[in-house]
């Protein structure tokens, strides 16, 4: 499955970790809910638990490097890419992105509650969004093909397969 790219942050008592995740998906229209999948042995998971909340940030194409940075546990790499991050009201943003979400949590899913899982699924609140690069196509990934950039349109200009639906719909009489 190809999914879009982002990097998920969260700040506790000074500490700010963040990581990459093609696993956080919009689940509620009326009132934005997040479902985030966060793996327990993360360094970012203890602070998402300790201050219930955590940031969003959607990467554009043109951020493989922070996509890949962000990948890899940060302690790897000693914390050595301090660029790519700002705080933005008490949270991690990645520079340049997309846009940006903060999110409050509200509810979980723990891993032992369904066998395989082996994530937690925290739910959160969109409490705030901030614009970025609103214009630039995103960043996908899939395991299969790698790292994308999906600016290329499915669908031909001027062509609606839903008015067509439509149209078909009201010549066989059916309502």
């Amino acid at each position: 499955m190809a999914k879009g790219v982002q990097v998920v942050g969260a700040t506790h008592d000074g500490v700010t970790r963040a990581y990459c995740s093609h696993w956080v998906s919009q689940v509620s229209f009326e009132e934005p809910i997040m479902l985030c999948s966060v793996s327990p042995k993360h360094d970012t998971f203890p602070l998402m638990e300790a201050s219930g909340q955590f940031s969003v940030s959607i990467l554009a194409g043109d951020q493989v490097a922070e996509g890949q940075y962000f990948s890899y546990p940060g302690r790897k790499f000693n914390y050595i890419a301090p660029e790519y991050i700002e705080m933005i009201d008490g949270l991690p943003i990645v520079v340049n992105c997309i846009s940006w979400l903060r999110c409050e949590i509200f509810d979980r899913i723990e891993q032992d509650r369904i066998e395989g899982l082996d994530h937690v699924l925290f739910f959160a609140r969109v409490t705030a969004v901030g614009e970025g690069r609103l214009g630039e196509p995103p960043l996908v990934y899939s395991s299969r093909h790698g790292w994308r950039i999906a600016d290329t349109k499915a669908r031909e200009a001027g062509v609606s397969v839903r008015d067509d639906l439509l149209a078909r719909l009201a010549e066989s009489g059916t309502t």
